[in-house]
């Protein structure tokens, strides 16, 4: 019995470029990540002294709507270009040693151009190979082989890549390089500089900037954990690029801050032998809401080797509620050398160790972070109660100083407004109580840290207790009426004016009569 041969329809490409990904912008990660498995070769090998000293550029041409990313890592020899550019999905890299390792993100472009060209050299040779792969007449092939023209995979590669060679004099330069020419005009924002910026910032491996002031504390902790950050030097149109990190909170884009980054907790996750398989870092805030979307950074970004797996959603699912990722900020590294990305980069392909890393990370978001917003919002919640009595109290003595009342119903129903919001501080503070018992039995250091940040900055936490502000005697006090003031007038008018009061203040709101009140009793003063 002969061997079967096995042929693979021209569809798998569609499937490979096309269909592979979702999001246009993902092409940048495919191809940098590539950059840094060379720079890395590049070190290994000697060719380059550290990571930093690799270099990603990245160039924007709007006229001719074409991206082009280049680095300075190994390149590949020209004796080893078609093989090793030409075998698609048989890629020499290995699971746990290389960023990429699955040979198809090269072909990723070929859906938002019309044509894709690589280029290389290594050291001490003076050739430039290169590959030119036809995108537009691809989709021509795919859309022909779905009308009955039926062509393998193989046929269409041969149609659609040529090669070529050109001399160079300089015999040290080492390089790989990407051209996307033709970028579809559905596709602009991939030409947009701000917002490939704002995206490569969280997606690939660079820097903290030097203004987020806890990245010396993140890189301590990674260090004594016994891990690396792997980190690059990557640039769009000549500029470096850094991870989008900062401590301020903001409402809009641009606008002004209403909380901030005060500190971070870091935190090891390990497996049942008791090795590190993840860890992480989570920003501290007041919690004072949900994170806007304007605040690029928010979420939890799930990172292997650094570079961001599927999108700041990724881990939401762990979480007790939909809405408790986007109350952080913070970053998860997967360090498991079995914790492999799927063939999109979304997330994990599925085993025992997934399954593990999902439960310990679950655990941490449901029996830590969902109780650290909870509980700040309540101790938050507690406060303005709080604060809303002392002011209903500071206000009721004031005008009793100040103006007096209308009449001893008026100061009775003011009195009552102050006796239902003590009533509401009262319950508020033993809710406080209730939180702080909660800390000091778990031993909850992360809550504790929270909630100190929130009391520090709250007047109520060092007011006396409700209890302590109203005596029966304030209470049992007879009203110093304000038309008493107007001794101009006779007794029956001011009993009258009184009664007009009285009419003012039943028909709107106590600010609005507080005002035509005052009005009133400047013109009768004159």
């Amino acid at each position: 019995m002969s061997k079967q041969e096995y042929k693979f329809g021209a569809n798998i490409l569609e499937n490979l470029t096309t269909g592979m990904y979702q999001d246009s912008k993902v092409i940048y990660r495919e191809y940098i990540q590539n950059s840094c498995d060379s720079i890395d070769q590049a070190v290994k090998s000697g060719l380059l002294p550290n990571k930093m000293a690799g270099r990603i550029e990245i160039w924007l041409d709007t006229a001719t709507r074409t991206i082009s990313i280049e680095d300075n890592g190994t390149g590949i020899p020209a004796d080893k270009f078609q093989d090793t550019l030409g075998d698609i999905a048989d890629s020499d890299k290995r699971i746990g040693e290389n960023k990429g390792f699955r040979g198809i993100g090269r072909l990723c472009g070929l859906a938002y151009s019309t044509e894709v060209v690589f280029s290389s050299s290594t050291k001490d040779e003076a050739t430039i190979s290169k590959m030119r792969i036809d995108a537009k007449k691809m989709r021509h092939l795919l859309s022909e082989n779905t009308k009955g023209n039926k062509l393998s995979a193989s046929d269409v590669l041969r149609e659609i890549i040529e090669y070529s060679s050109e001399k160079t004099k300089n015999i040290d330069s080492h390089f790989f390089k990407v051209e996307m020419i033709g970028i579809g005009t559905e596709n602009k924002d991939l030409l947009d500089e701000k917002a490939m910026r704002d995206y490569l910032s969280f997606v690939v491996p660079v820097p903290y900037p030097s203004q987020f002031i806890f990245r010396d504390e993140i890189y301590r902790h990674a260090d004594e954990s016994g891990v690396t950050i792997d980190e690059y030097t990557v640039k769009l149109e000549g500029k470096p690029i850094l991870k989008g990190y900062s401590t301020r909170l903001k409402n809009t884009d641009g606008g002004e801050t209403y909380d901030e980054i005060f500190g971070i907790h870091c935190e090891n996750f390990y497996d049942k032998e008791g090795d590190l398989i993840a860890w992480m870092w989570v920003g501290l805030s007041e919690m004072q809401k949900v994170i806007p979307s304007a605040n690029k950074m928010r979420g939890f970004r799930l990172r292997k080797e650094n570079i961001q797996i599927g999108t700041e959603n990724a881990l939401q699912k762990l979480f007790k509620e939909d809405r408790g990722n986007n109350y952080f900020v913070g970053e998860v590294f997967a360090v498991s050398g079995e914790l492999v990305p799927n063939s999109q980069r979304d997330y994990f392909n599925e085993n025992q160790m997934r399954v593990h890393f999902d439960e310990i990370l679950r655990r941490f978001f449901r029996d830590e972070l969902h109780h650290l917003y909870h509980g700040a919002s309540r101790i938050k919640n507690a406060n303005k109660k709080l604060d809303a009595f002392e002011k209903a109290h500071a206000d009721f003595i004031e005008k009793e100083k100040r103006t007096g009342f209308i009449s001893d119903a008026d100061r009775g129903r003011l009195l009552e407004k102050v006796e239902i919001a003590k009533k509401a501080a009262e319950d508020a503070q033993k809710e406080k109580e209730r939180v702080k018992q909660r800390l000091s039995e778990n031993n909850d250091g992360l809550m504790a840290r929270v909630v100190e940040r929130i009391e520090g900055k709250s007047s109520s936490a060092t007011s006396p207790k409700p209890s302590a502000k109203i005596s029966s005697s304030v209470a049992a006090k007879k009203a110093v009426r304000r038309v008493d003031k107007l001794t101009q007038y006779s007794k029956n008018e001011r009993k009258l004016i009184s009664k007009i009061y009285d009419i003012i203040q039943g028909v709107t709101d106590s600010e609005t009569a507080e005002a035509i009140i005052s009005k009133i009793e400047d013109g009768l003063q004159k």
